[in-house]
């Protein structure tokens, strides 16, 4: 079959090693030109692509009527779309004979929108997976061809459940591929009833609220932490970044969060519900360190505010 493939990321790179694989005519891939101020920690469709010759583009946008004329010139059967982050329109979406596809990395209908391991992370989710769908113009509401579920433990980061979630998206290209090919590949409308959007996060958005509860906190932090912005507060008027934090299990205190509650054998911040334990931290312009010897080096004491 002949296919047009838009990729960017793990999960792009490793669907479109799927489906080189599996024997699949791929007559173009279009994917991003890395951001210079985006930290590049996955592999690189760019390089895949190139080294199995087959032709690349990267266009800033490919919804003009060159490139749609360019795509309908192939014929394709198939139109993929595995982690590109721009919308195709329907006019390339209706090029395919056999249907333009999308990977998403959540259970849809549930987080539709950009950053969803991110957003599962954040909501204290205990499972998320991958889809595989037919798009439609508007994002992540076509028909389900199938998923893949992955659980979520609480030593989980976002890259930590990044990488399940391109295992379960290879797997699940690898099994459907086939059935796609064959016609035989299940189809399904989406519950747009049980649907939930979100939008894309800013480095910003790790901003810490020592006010709400022990829980949200590490939640926020494991899902921001290396290779994203990370999560941060203040001591000092200068950030702190919290690189890795738990939960103390039944610590409670009556100290205003933000409040250092300890400081040996670990660093332990009150929150709103519940004291945090701030595993390793890093203050600006310095190295990342465990919280205790952060607390050490800076003379920190317990009653101490961050804010």
């Amino acid at each position: 079959m002949r296919c047009v493939v838009f990729g960017y990321h793990d999960i792009g790179y490793v669907c479109l090693q799927e489906l080189l694989q599996a024997g699949a005519e791929v007559c173009a891939v279009f994917t991003h030109t890395d951001d210079p101020d985006e930290r590049v920690w996955f592999r690189s469709v760019r390089e895949l692509a190139e080294q199995h010759g087959v032709p690349l583009f990267s266009p800033d946008t490919v919804n003009t009527p060159e490139w749609i004329a360019r795509i309908a010139a192939w014929q394709p059967d198939f139109v993929f779309s595995f982690y590109y982050r721009k919308l195709l329109s329907q006019a390339i979406l209706d090029l395919p004979r056999r249907g333009a596809l999308n990977l998403h990395g959540s259970l849809l209908p549930r987080y539709r929108g950009r950053c969803p391991v991110n957003w599962v992370l954040i909501h204290d989710e205990r499972e998320t997976g991958v889809t595989l769908h037919y798009m439609e113009a508007k994002p992540d509401r076509g028909d389900i061809v199938a998923q893949r579920a992955v659980p979520i433990t609480d030593d989980d980061t976002a890259q930590t459940l990044f990488e399940k979630l391109t295992v379960a998206a290879a797997t699940l290209v690898r099994e459907l591929y086939p059935q796609l090919c064959a016609g035989t590949a299940a189809r399904r409308p989406q519950d747009h009833a049980a649907a939930s959007y979100f939008g894309g996060r800013r480095p910003d958005d790790g901003r810490i609220d020592w006010a709400q509860p022990a829980r949200t906190v590490f939640n926020l932090v494991r899902a921001v932490t290396h290779p994203y912005p990370g999560a941060f507060g203040s001591w000092d008027g200068r950030p702190l970044f919290v690189w890795e934090a738990r939960p103390v299990p039944g610590a409670t205190t009556a100290a205003v969060p933000g409040t250092v509650v300890a400081v040996q054998p670990e660093l332990r911040v009150a929150t709103g519900d519940g004291v945090l334990a701030l595993r390793r931290v890093q203050g600006q312009g310095e190295a990342e360190c465990a919280g205790s010897a952060w607390a050490a080096a800076h003379g920190i004491q317990e009653g101490v505010r961050l804010t």
